[in-house]
């Protein structure tokens, strides 16, 4: 019977911690001092990372540009072509209009094409091509005959002077054209396109077909359009031709003129208009 006894709380060996329900453990001072120090360094680099962002992405492209490369035409003027593209001491990387600027640049007399790219966060680089000559004319100039040259859009971007590469005067004259008012950036009536860019290609290709010819003359036609009449470097005789000029009439017109000079016959016209040449005869070489 339990009547007159009683029982303590606790017993010898049933404490509470004999039973797992102890206090925890005290926390190691040493590695709770380095997990501080961790948290405090994520959270000053994570702080430098987002001042570095925000520099990046959102400061740096609105200031000005700190790298401008031009390249293409030495000669020019670099304030010139910055001046023309609208780019300014204070312009930054989100203001440069590229489109605008490729335009405007395309408006300069010496440049073909223009291509502007920017380049993330400060840099803008222009590349410029400038205008190939592909023939020349002469005309009046402030009292004087000058050379003229044009590229292969009809464009005039040089005046007097000469073109020579590698020691040789490679270009074509044409003759025939009539000038008004010459000036730098003018352009030749386009009734003549389709001729000029058959010497782009014929320069740029086959020039030493090209170079076979001396003069090109531009004759217009009784009612419309115009016809060409090339004058040979190595024999006397005009050619005529329709209106383009293409690598396979020059090399039949080069195969005829051999076949006459080995016959020893000289012709005073060759006639391609109609696809099937003609000649007019003058007389055996000697006679």
């Amino acid at each position: 019977m339990s009547e007159g006894f009683v029982f303590e709380n606790t017993l010898p060996g049933t404490s509470a911690e004999a039973f797992g329900r102890g206090s925890p453990p005290e926390e190691n001072p040493v590695h709770s001092k380095m997990d501080r120090r961790l948290k405090w360094l994520l959270i000053a680099l994570a702080v430098i990372l987002a001042g570095e962002l925000i520099w990046v992405l959102g400061v740096t492209p609105c200031m000005p540009l700190s790298v401008i490369e031009i390249s293409g035409i030495p000669e020019l003027d670099r304030g010139a072509i910055l001046s023309q593209a609208g780019i300014g001491v204070h312009t930054s990387y989100m203001t440069v209009d590229t489109r605008g600027a490729e335009l405007a640049l395309g408006a300069l007399y010496q440049v073909e094409s223009a291509r502007v790219t920017k380049q993330f966060p400060d840099t803008v680089k222009i590349v410029l091509e400038n205008r190939k000559a592909v023939a020349m004319a002469l005309a009046p100039i402030n009292g004087r005959i000058e050379p003229v040259f044009f590229d292969r859009y009809g464009v005039v971007f040089k005046i007097g002077g000469d073109i020579v590469e590698d020691g040789i005067h490679t270009l074509p004259i044409i003759s025939g054209l009539v000038f008004e008012n010459t000036s730098l950036g003018m352009k030749l009536p386009a009734l003549f396109q389709r001729f000029l860019a058959d010497l782009g290609h014929l320069n740029s290709s086959a020039p030493e077909l090209l170079g076979t010819i001396s003069e090109i003359q531009v004759k217009a036609k009784p009612y419309d359009g115009f016809e060409l009449v090339l004058f040979p470097v190595h024999y006397p005789a005009k050619i005529r031709v329709g209106n383009e000029l293409t690598q396979d009439t020059i090399r039949y017109m080069l195969l005829l003129i051999d076949v006459f000079i080995k016959q020893g016959v000289m012709v005073d016209e060759i006639d391609f208009r109609t696809g099937t040449a003609s000649y007019k005869k003058e007389a055996a070489l000697g006679q």
